[in-house]
């Protein structure tokens, strides 16, 4: 049986567990993360296992388990199962919220609905337009006399996560600066965080940031669910890109410096922008193209000798129109940052879809700081057809952001 059920309206489930999928057009500009909350009657967290998201994916009850979200077609899926038969004593509500973390608001998301599932049963939730919301409450699981229900809400904030958690009793503590910009503390117990820390070098009109991350050894594998990783800064970190034969990529590097330029460092040019193999007396170096052969797999290089001037650095995999057709999907791209010191992270650009037609690829995005190199996974792709160059740009909390699609326009080869 299907039912639509409007904001604000509540209805009885057939089963105490079920599933919720939150749904939306692709955009690159839009980085959607969701997060549960396990809740008391008085709306509140009793402790850190009370939020689900990325990094705690699974309550200890079992009563909520957030799976990866999935392309399907032109459309990013979200979803969370539940159990409240397995919540624990005093929890009575889950509350399904999202954020979106690049600071464009909701205004900027397509096709946003949300649907919940238990046995052959479906109830779907669409919401009204929001504006600069840049944090929703999309619906309420909870318990009333034994009985599982769901609650429409569509309730929007406009302080994202600090928000959300400010609402569910979670204590975001501003520190003063060069102490971590932000501390969560529920009832007092500090959430679980990886251990190490992030200094971001001072931008003009920033402030320095200090962001908890995991700094890690030996061989990581990364994809776009995951949290961003540290590795030690060495003399030389190489940058390689790999593909399956069969096409003819071109790897190329965007640099994005302390005064706020963008360098393209390519053995090929863009409107108004010359080729560029080397920049900065080696600091970003084109290791040289590589053509078709019959090699299984091919790579190119991107050499990095990272100085103070360069904040971040931004590989990119191009398909020329003039390459043939041929996915990123199908040839399995995938880019490895080596420090040559014992530490490898690889980024699987998995999320791609089979369209011929998207030429631009950029797994991830590696900032240079004081405490090591910060390597975050993207997963991003240009627009069907679309020949132009990503742009970076400072973004919220002194990190640099990638826009794809509004670069200069490649030189065609």
């Amino acid at each position: 049986m299907n039912q639509i059920l409007q904001m604000g309206a509540n209805t009885a489930l057939s089963s105490p567990k079920g599933y919720v999928t939150v749904s939306y057009e692709i955009s690159n500009r839009i980085d959607i993360s969701l997060t549960a909350f396990l809740l008391t009657d008085s709306d509140k967290v009793q402790g850190d296992s009370g939020i689900i998201f990325y990094n705690q994916p699974k309550s200890p009850s079992g009563a909520a388990t957030l799976i990866p979200p999935e392309k399907v077609g032109n459309t990013n899926v979200h979803k969370i199962n539940f159990d409240m038969s397995k919540a624990t004593k005093g929890i009575t509500k889950i509350a399904i919220t999202l954020t979106e973390d690049n600071s464009t608001g909701f205004s900027n998301v397509k096709n946003l609905k949300a649907e919940i599932c238990t046995d052959n049963n479906s109830v779907q939730l669409t919401p009204s337009h929001f504006t600069s919301e840049n944090g929703i409450v999309v619906a309420e699981l909870y318990l009333r006399n034994g009985q599982t229900k769901a609650r429409s809400i569509w309730r929007g904030f406009n302080s994202g996560l600090e928000g959300l958690c400010e609402n569910y009793g979670v204590e975001i503590k501003a520190e003063e600066q060069n102490k971590p910009s932000e501390s969560i503390t529920i009832q007092k117990q500090t959430l679980k965080e990886p251990v190490g820390a992030v200094n971001f070098p001072e931008n003009k009109n920033k402030q320095n940031t200090k962001i908890s991350l995991e700094k890690v050894k030996g061989k990581v594998s990364l994809d776009k669910s995951q949290r961003p990783v540290i590795i030690e800064k060495t003399p030389e970190i190489t940058a390689t890109v790999s593909w399956k034969t069969g096409t003819d990529y071109d790897i190329y590097a965007l640099v994005y410096t302390k005064n706020g330029e963008q360098i393209d460092v390519a053995m090929f040019g863009a409107e108004g922008t010359t080729p560029l193999r080397s920049f900065g007396n080696g600091a970003v170096e084109h290791m040289g193209d590589v053509r078709r052969d019959s090699r299984a797999t091919k790579t190119e290089v991107i050499k990095l000798r990272l100085n103070d001037t360069i904040l971040a650095v931004v590989p990119v995999v191009y398909s020329a129109q003039s390459n043939g057709t041929g996915s990123f999907h199908r040839y399995k791209v995938s880019m490895s940052i080596d420090n040559h010191n014992g530490t490898s992270v690889t980024i699987f650009a998995k999320n791609a879809n089979n369209n011929d037609r998207i030429y631009s690829c950029v797994p991830g995005i590696l900032h240079n700081t004081e405490d090591g190199v910060m390597i975050s996974p993207l997963d991003l792709y240009s627009k069907p057809n679309s020949e132009f160059r990503p742009k970076l740009r400072m973004g919220a909390s002194n990190l640099v952001e990638v826009i794809m699609d509004e670069g200069p326009k490649n030189d065609y080869k």
